[in-house]
């Protein structure tokens, strides 16, 4: 509750954004917003988090909410909100709801306008611009005109974000979120669409069979089992199933890996360790629960749709045939009651042994790769048995498609932007996911990806969060390039102009912002350097990792190989 006398249509947004959990708004300032602030700064038990950068505080807002269920980003009008825009595009296609908060012209000035024509500071010239590009991205895109109308369009948008977990915009008239209105007398109503019972019965009866006729069925779980609280449920089912499961590579860690449940590592179609990927590709009935599915999963999508059994928050299909009002909830729940019903459990084909990194000390004496860099990696975290006290945060890189060969994590502890895939999220997103739980927060990022997003290294050294980002540094956009013209990772290959990225002094950028550097390029260097920042717990860090330019990651060498015309062999025959 604000300490404000008046009561304002700004303390009832906060009001009920606390009441939906969240306990930080990330921002930049801006005068129509100042209102705003102005409540933020004297509400009771929300900060304010101070960014740079009103993409790093979209992406800070989008790495809360994982963990929150709920973030909320406020910025200026126009320059501000169609900054933040591409991050909160990211949070509408991974459906995670952030609120964000915005202020127009006020009444007065709207006036002005009328009468002049004058051309307002950060406008386009047409006042509902935000809003008509917002629609696009979020749920909900309202402008808050009124007191009168205010706190129903703020309780109609927070319930449709938390009902379709996605974002909203709620940009007001300057003047009105610092206008009295009465506060929330309840809380929201958050109860959602009910299944049909009959295609309900009929879409878990026939599931049900197909998996029991099955000779190897398998399970691949999706982002939306976690935002949509239903872990629980999904181990109830494995655990009574007997089913082997897989998760997408944004779901990853959707599940404590370590759960004694049959994990058979993590799916990204080609990209995937070779022994997940081949019990996919051979499982003759898929069950799919809450999934996202990228191009990154083409040749699922073309050569096994028909095998699938796929429930989300959008749809409801068994093969061919779509199910109406059939909710994954009910899906999961349903499914667990005919296997305990039946009191069997499925006998799925043997499982495979995941090889994930294994040791050599000969990784120690040899300059780094991406293959070495996480083979050293997986080592430490192992060896000081970090699972449970990592955050591991992925962008759009070959790091990314490297990483999800990992296993051991606990539930919740990898994040990444594998849907959306804007470089730079991570480092940005790292600021958020740091302000909601102790675990330090661990980036690997790509060089292209790290200098679009560098500011996010000052938040995260003013707020003293306890990350360290790892860039991988070979001076080009390999991700891009590897699905451009893969043969330039080839002897003698070249990469492309636009594909070629300036040269950094790191070491003086970390200088700038404050945190501690290391520069590693010999194995050896890199684990003492990995020791080094374990024994300062607290400290940011931001590690140079010096790797060839033409390394080709293994994982986006076999995704790459089997979407493009011409695999990498064939560059080497010429």
């Amino acid at each position: 509750m604000s300490n404000n006398k008046v009561f304002t249509v700004a303390d009832y947004l906060l009001t009920r954004l606390q009441q939906l959990g969240l306990d930080k708004v990330f921002q930049v300032p801006g005068d129509y917003v100042s209102h705003f602030m102005e409540a933020l700064e004297a509400f009771d038990g929300i900060d304010a988090v101070g960014d740079v950068n009103e993409l790093g505080a979209g992406y800070a807002a989008d790495g809360y909410a994982r963990y929150k269920g709920i973030g909320a980003v406020s910025v200026q009008y126009g320059v501000g909100t169609l900054s933040v825009i591409n991050a909160t595009a990211g949070s509408y296609v991974e459906r995670n709801p952030v609120v964000v908060i915005s202020a127009s012209p006020s009444q007065s000035d709207r006036e002005i306008i009328a009468n002049t024509g004058a051309l307002f500071h950060h406008s386009t010239g047409d006042l509902l611009a935000d809003q008509k590009v917002f629609t696009a991205v979020t749920v909900a895109s309202e402008v808050l005109d009124s007191v009168m109308t205010a706190p129903a369009k703020i309780d109609e948008a927070l319930r449709l974000a938390m009902l379709h977990k996605r974002p909203i915009y709620l940009e007001a008239w300057s003047n009105v979120w610092g206008e009295p209105c009465v506060a929330p007398l309840d809380q929201l109503d958050l109860r959602g669409p009910t299944s049909n019972q009959d295609q309900l019965a009929h879409f878990v009866d026939n599931t049900y069979l197909k998996l029991q006729q099955a000779k190897q069925p398998v399970m691949i779980l999706g982002i939306e089992i976690a935002r949509l609280g239903l872990q629980a449920d999904v181990m109830d089912l494995l655990s009574a199933s007997g089913l082997p499961y897989t998760t997408t590579s944004l779901a990853k860690s959707v599940l404590d890996e370590e759960a004694g449940l049959p994990f058979i590592g993590t799916y990204a179609d080609a990209a995937s360790l070779e022994e997940t990927n081949r019990y996919v590709s051979d499982s003759d009935v898929i069950l799919s629960l809450g999934a996202i599915f990228t191009d990154d999963y083409l040749n699922l999508l073309t050569k096994q749709y028909n095998q699938m059994i796929s429930v989300d928050m959008a749809s409801s299909r068994i093969g061919n045939i779509a199910y109406h009002d059939v909710f994954l909830k009910d899906v999961i729940r349903g499914l667990t009651a005919c296997f305990k019903k039946a009191q069997g459990m499925l006998t799925p084909q043997d499982l495979p042994t995941l090889d994930s990194y294994p040791w050599d000390d000969k990784v120690l004496n040899e300059p780094l790769s991406y293959e070495h860099f996480f083979t050293i990696l997986n080592k430490h975290i192992h060896n000081h048995a970090l699972h449970p006290k990592l955050n591991l945060i992925l962008g759009e890189s070959s790091s990314l498609y490297m990483a999800i060969r990992m296993n051991g994590f606990v539930q919740d502890s990898f994040i990444c932007d594998a849907a959306w895939g804007s470089l730079g999220h991570e480092t940005g997103c790292a600021t958020g996911v740091s302000m909601v739980n102790d675990r330090r927060a661990m980036v690997v990022a790509g060089d292209g990806g790290f200098m679009m997003m560098c500011q996010a290294l000052s938040t995260i050294a003013r707020n003293k969060l306890n990350s360290v980002v790892f860039v991988m540094s070979n001076q080009v956009y390999a991700i891009e390039q590897s699905f451009v013209d893969i043969c330039a990772f080839a002897p003698n290959g070249k990469f492309a102009p636009f594909d070629e990225l300036a040269s950094w002094n790191y070491e003086g950028l970390a200088t700038a912002y404050g945190v501690g550097f290391f520069k590693v390029e010999l194995g050896k260097a890199l684990m003492d350097c990995l020791n080094e920042i374990h024994t300062h717990q607290g400290k940011a860090y931001l590690v140079e990792v010096i790797i060839p330019k033409q390394d080709l990651a293994p994982a986006v060498k076999n995704l790459a190989d089997s979407i493009n015309e011409k695999p990498y062999a064939d560059c080497l025959c010429h």
